[in-house]
C-alpha cells in the first residue's frame, strides 16, 4: 500500500519514521480481514460461513479493528524497509526492533498516521588520523625473559617424585589437598568444598593463598589456616574479608628439574641440535610477540587521538548489545550460564547492573573505536582480493604445519572466508596508521609487564 514517509533524527543516533497510510487504503485492508473472517467464523445459530459481518463487528468490533491496525503496521514498516529506494542510512540496526511510538486511534475518516523509533548506524566524520604523534614504552627482550622462559622449559619436563612419609613440605612441591571454608562456628561452609586441589606451592595459584600455610605441613596432617584479605583483592568474594580454611595434605611430590642442557634442548624438539639453538627460537618468539603487541598498542594509541576529534552519537541498542555480549562470553569464562554468572555476582554483594556501568567506558570506546576503522576502510575503498585471500591461507597453512586442504575447507564454511577478507582490509588501514604517524618511544618497561598489561 502507498505510504509517504518522513524522517525525523533524534539523540543517539535514533530515528522516528512517520508513515502517512492513505485512509482508503486502511478501510480496504480492514475490509478485507474482516471479508476473511465472514467465511469462516463459526458462531451458535449461524453455519459456518454465513454469519453476517454486522454481527461480526457487533460482537468483535474492537478486536478487529486492533488486528487490522497491527496487521497495516506490520506491512507497512517491513514494505517501506524492504524498498530498494529507501535509504540504506535510514535502515535500522539488526538488533534494534522498530516500535511504535504512540498508538493511533481507528479511525475510518481520517488517514493512519504513526511513527515508529529505532536505531541507526551512527553517521561520523572521521577526525584527523595523519600526522598524529603517540608514545608507545620503550620494550626489549632482554637474557632474563629467556631465562624466565628457559625456566618454564624445564618445568614442563620436570620428573615428579612422592616425597617420604613424615617429610614437610616446601616451596616449589606439588602438593595435594582437600580444603573447605568453615563459618564462625567451625563448620564447613556448604558449597565451598574442593577435593584432590593440585597445586605447586609457593605459586599462588589458589583461590584463598594458603601456601605459607601449608608450608611445613605433611601428608595426612589437617590444618585450619586463617587469612584477612585486602579490600582490593582480586577474588572479590574474597575482599576486606578475614576467613578461615580447612585444608588436608592428602598428597606430596618433589619435583626434579632436568639441567639446561643439550640433552634438554633435543628432548624438547629434535630441530634443536644445541641449548643456544632453544635460546635462540625463544629470542625470536618472544620477540615476534612483542612486535604484535607494540603494533596493536600504537593502533590503539592512534584510535584514541583519532576519537578525541570524532564525535560518535552511539545508539543505546548498540551500547546494550555490546554489554551483553561482554556478560555471556565472562559467563562462558567461568563455564557458567549467565544465570549463573549473574547470582554469584550478587553474592559479592555487587550488582550485575553495577558491573555492567563499571565496563561502560571501555565498551563505548571499543565500540567508536570500530566505527572509525570500518568507515575508514569504506572511505579510503579499501579491499581484500580473492589472491590475496588465498596468499594468507597458505601462509597460514604453512606457518601451523596443517593441510593446505583442510585450511581451505574451514574457509569455505560459513563467512569465515569473509572475515579473514575484513581483517586483511583492517592490516592494510593499521598499516597505514603506522606509516602516517610518528611514534615515540616512551618510559622503558619490562617485557613481562608490558605484555601482561591489558591497556
Amino acid at each position: 500500500m502507498p505510504v509517504s514517509k518522513e524522517i525525523t533524527r533524534l539523540d543517539h543516533s535514533a530515528v522516528k519514521l512517520t508513515l502517512t497510510v492513505d485512509k482508503e487504503d486502511v478501510r480496504s485492508h480492514y475490509d478485507e480481514l474482516v471479508g476473511n473472517y465472514v467465511k469462516t467464523a463459526l458462531l451458535p445459530g449461524f453455519r459456518k460461513g454465513k454469519v453476517p459481518r454486522e454481527v461480526l463487528e457487533r460482537k468483535f468490533g474492537d478486536s478487529l479493528k486492533d488486528e487490522a491496525l497491527n496487521s497495516i503496521f506490520g506491512k507497512t514498516v517491513s514494505g517501506v524497509f524492504e524498498d530498494e529506494s529507501f535509504p540504506k542510512e535510514d535502515q535500522p540496526l539488526p538488533y534494534s526492533t522498530p516500535r511504535i511510538e504512540e498508538e493511533p486511534v481507528f479511525d475510518f475518516e481520517k488517514d493512519l498516521v504513526f511513527s515508529v523509533i529505532y536505531d541507526v548506524l551512527p553517521k561520523l566524520a572521521v577526525g584527523p588520523w595523519k600526522g598524529l604523534e603517540v608514545e608507545v614504552p620503550d620494550v626489549t627482550v632482554t637474557g632474563e625473559d629467556i631465562d624466565r622462559e628457559l625456566r618454564e622449559v624445564q618445568e614442563r619436563n620436570a620428573i615428579v617424585l612422592d616425597r617420604d612419609d613424615g617429610e614437610a613440605a616446601v616451596t616449589e612441591d606439588v602438593v595435594t589437598v582437600n580444603y573447605c571454608e568453615l563459618d564462625g562456628g567451625g563448620t564447613p561452609l556448604k558449597g565451598s568444598e574442593r577435593e584432590d586441589f593440585v597445586f605447586t606451592l609457593g605459586s599462588g595459584y589458589n583461590l584463598y593463598q594458603f601456601d605459607d600455610g601449608i608450608t611445613g605441613m605433611k601428608k595426612g596432617e589437617t590444618k585450619d589456616i586463617t587469612k584477612t584479605f585486602p579490600e582490593d583483592y582480586v577474588h572479590k568474594e574474597l575482599a576486606g574479608r578475614t576467613v578461615t580454611v580447612r585444608v588436608t595434605l592428602t598428597a606430596l611430590k618433589e619435583k626434579k628439574l632436568p639441567e639446561l642442557d643439550d640433552d634438554l634442548a633435543q628432548d624438547v624438539d629434535e630441530k634443536y641440535k644445541t641449548l643456544d639453538d632453544l635460546k635462540n627460537s625463544i629470542k625470536e618468539r618472544l620477540s615476534k610477540g612483542l612486535e604484535k603487541r607494540l603494533r596493536d598498542v600504537t593502533v590503539s594509541r592512534v584510535l584514541e587521538k583519532t576519537l578525541e576529534s570524532t564525535p560518535i552519537d552511539l545508539p543505546e541498542s548498540m551500547l546494550t548489545i555490546e554489554l551483553d555480549s561482554r556478560w555471556r562470553n565472562l559467563a562462558r569464562n567461568f563455564n557458567i550460564p549467565p544465570d549463573e554468572l549473574e547470582k554469584r555476582v550478587r553474592e559479592t554483594g555487587q550488582t550485575p547492573e553495577a558491573v555492567r556501568e563499571q565496563w561502560k567506558g571501555d565498551a563505548e570506546k571499543a565500540l567508536k573505536s570500530r566505527l572509525i576503522v570500518e568507515t575508514l576502510m569504506k572511505d579510503l575503498g579499501l579491499e581484500a582480493s580473492d589472491e590475496e585471500a588465498e596468499k594468507e591461507i597458505e601462509n597460514y597453512a604453512e606457518s601451523s604445519n596443517a593441510p593446505l586442504e583442510d585450511i581451505k575447507k574451514y574457509y569455505e564454511q560459513d563467512d569465515a572466508l569473509e572475515f579473514l577478507k575484513e581483517d586483511i582490509k583492517e592490516r592494510k588501514l593499521f598499516d597505514m596508521f603506522l606509516a602516517e604517524n610518528k611514534v615515540k618511544k616512551g618510559k622503558k618497561e619490562k617485557y613481562l609487564d608490558f605484555m601482561s598489561d591489558k591497556r
